[in-house]
């Protein structure tokens, strides 16, 4: 599966701390109880691990349910497994925790122990899992064993990464040929993904390469969604000659947070000018965007308006989604 922002976000923290970097003071301790093992709060790492538990399940269903029954496979470690079930009929709960192993013990070194803790025990649980459930075969129609089989299988590996781990150790490794060469963890997954899928259509059948790849497509679009949300945010940048009149409109009409900024304009339709003006900004969502616009319009249809796609927020008047 393709997750690697995560991948690289838990990588970044944990370089900053091994060399040294000075941070501003950070929050607080968490108050209440304190988890021994990665000291986080013991309310927080609950909800972690009830995303994790939650997304062994999806991922358990996607794969007993869907794919493994009717003989298609995924990307990365987890297609390596039912690649390597489908060719040699052994447990694919047992290639699955031997071949994730390494990528653990490389997590362990390159994100952290808590990391490395967390994959160890999703992984294990979704072996144990698959050794255990007994889920009769959902459909006959190939179409929607690979749309769902996708889909249930990403839900799982999202739901995991909202918990602080992941269930296949491909990106691990991504991450680690990243560094020592110029390509990009994308690529590195996408070449891994390309060997697997070419080895399916060359020792299974074109047309199982084919319903995986859809698979595939499936999982990862389920993955992006339960991630990043189903709420996409826009930030907006407004300059305009009226900004006290817009900012109200945001905070008293919409009731969207604010920022202002002072600047001055550089060149504009009468030519240079370093006339100063406040600067707006606001983060809202996609669905309000087209309302925003005309509530521009009529105050000031000159107004010069940027947007840009917003990742993720933090405090404000926009909510964030719990983490994972």
């Amino acid at each position: 599966m393709l997750i690697p922002q995560f991948i690289i976000r838990q990588y970044r923290q944990k370089h900053r701390r091994a060399q040294g970097e000075k941070h501003p003071a950070g929050p607080p301790p968490p108050e209440g109880w304190v988890f021994p093992f990665t000291g986080i709060s013991v309310r927080r790492q609950l909800v972690q691990f009830a995303f994790m538990a939650a997304g062994v399940l999806c991922a358990a269903l996607g794969l007993k349910g869907f794919l493994l029954p009717n003989g298609f496979i995924d990307g990365g470690v987890t297609g390596i497994s039912l690649l390597g079930n489908q060719l040699s009929g052994l447990s694919v709960s047992l290639l699955i925790v031997l071949l994730n192993l390494p990528f653990i013990v490389m997590g362990y070194y390159q994100l952290g122990k808590e990391f490395a803790f967390k994959t160890l025990i999703a992984i294990l649980a979704l072996a144990g899992v698959l050794l255990v459930i007994s889920v009769p075969s959902l459909t006959h129609d190939k179409l929607l064993i690979a749309v769902f089989g996708g889909f249930f299988l990403g839900a799982g590996i999202g739901l995991t990464v909202r918990g602080g781990a992941v269930l296949d150790g491909t990106e691990v490794l991504a991450l680690y040929l990243s560094k020592r060469t110029s390509v990009s963890v994308g690529d590195v997954v996408l070449l891994i993904n390309l060997v697997i899928f070419g080895a399916a259509a060359l020792l299974l059948s074109v047309e199982t390469a084919l319903y995986s790849i859809l698979a595939y497509l499936s999982a990862a679009k389920t993955i992006d969604f339960i991630i990043e949300g189903i709420e996409e945010y826009t930030g907006v940048t407004i300059i305009s000659a009226h900004s006290e009149r817009i900012r109200r409109m945001l905070t008293e009409k919409l009731g969207r947070g604010a920022t202002i900024y002072a600047g001055r304009r550089g060149y504009g339709s009468e030519g240079q000018t370093r006339e100063a003006i406040d600067i707006v900004f606001t983060v809202t969502t996609r669905l309000e965007v087209a309302r925003l616009k005309e509530e521009i319009d009529q105050i000031d249809p000159r107004a010069f308006v940027v947007m840009h796609s917003v990742r993720e927020t933090k405090g404000g008047l926009v909510k964030r989604r719990p983490l994972h």
